[in-house]
Formats: structure tokens, sequence, C-alpha cells
């Protein structure tokens, strides 16, 4: 009885290890496949992200500690603001364009045809580039302006046909209050020429 009790024993203990490596075996047949793919996207995705915003709060700081130069205004507080808007600026820039590749490359894995896909989205693209380039123009001016510090709040300035105090500075609208309290809005992409009277030589 005892050499029977240790024979199933053992026979059931060795079943039971093949069965296991029979199930890790197909169970990595299966994940060696699309499912492995997948999960290398999502983390190079993810680490892509991570390593790039690191890098963009970098330079980020960096930009808002230099050319500081004393004066009667708020400079450190005004370069900090531009700092952190373009910061804004590229780390959305940056997610868009990781998770744009990476989604491209989950459907490929799932056996879609990427090519009429690609072209569909090229054409919608243009479409949109075409119907959305005063906003392209606008934002990119708001970026240009920024970078050379044409303008910041509480600034006085001359711009277009408004005199007044700049209220707010966005990437596509910049607001100035009117000395009659008029707020004007004014696109970025249409301010050709501003006179800032704030600004010391």
């Amino acid at each position: 009885m005892g050499f029977q009790g240790n024979f199933s024993a053992n026979f059931s203990t060795n079943i039971g290890r093949f069965t296991l490596m029979n199930s890790l075996q197909d169970f990595w047949a299966w994940f060696d496949g699309a499912p492995l793919h997948i999960l290398i996207i999502l983390v190079a995705s993810i680490f892509t992200q991570q390593v790039g915003r690191r890098a963009i709060n970098r330079i980020v700081e960096r930009i808002s500690r230099t050319d500081l130069v004393p004066g009667p205004r708020n400079l450190a507080h005004r370069q900090a603001e531009r700092a952190k808007t373009l910061g804004t600026v590229l780390t959305s820039t940056l997610n868009g364009t990781v998770w744009l590749i990476a989604v491209f490359m989950l459907l490929g894995e799932f056996g879609l045809n990427l090519g009429p896909l690609i072209a569909s989205a090229g054409v919608l693209g243009v479409a949109l580039g075409l119907g959305a380039q005063t906003i392209v123009r606008d934002v990119l001016s708001g970026i240009l302006m920024l970078i050379e510090d044409q303008y910041g709040v509480g600034d006085e300035v001359d711009v277009l046909d408004v005199k007044g105090k700049v209220e707010r500075v966005g990437l596509r609208i910049t607001s100035v209050r009117h000395s009659d309290g008029t707020l004007w809005y004014l696109r970025n992409g249409e301010i050709l020429k501003v006179g800032n009277k704030s600004q010391s030589g």
C-alpha cells in the first residue's frame, strides 16, 4: 500500500507538472505574438512620453531662470509664465505624436490594413489644415511672440488700432483693455506690429 500510495502520488505530481508545463507553453505560444507586441508598444509609448516630459520640464525650468533682469516689474514671474506656456505646447505636441504613432502600430497588430487608413488620414489632415490655417497661423504667431517676449501681461501696448494694457496673453488670442474700459480680443496672427511702452531698452 505504501509503494502504491507513493507511486500514485508521484504519478499525480508528474501529471500536474506536465499539465502545468503544457499550459505555460500554450500561454507563451499565444503571448509570443500580437499580445507581446502590443505590450511592447504600450510600454515604449509610456516610456517615451515620460522621458520626453522630463526633458521638456528641464528645458522649461532652464528657460524660466535665464536672462532675468531686475526691474520694477516681476520679470521672473513673467518669464516663468512664458516658459510654462511653451512647456504646455511642447508636452501636448509630444503626447499627440507618441500616441498617434502608437495607435497606428496597435491597429497594425490587430490586422487592420493601414494603407487606406493612412491615406484617408492624410486627406483629412489636408482638409483640416486648409480649414484651420488661420488657427494654425494664430498659434504659431503666439508661440513666436512668447519666445521673443514681445509683450506680456500688464504691458502698455499700441497694437493695431488698440491702445491699452495687456490683460491676457494666449497662444491664439491676446486680450487688451482699452483706456475707455473696452476689452479687445486680438488674434495673434493678425498682429503684424506692436508698440510696447512698458519695455525699457
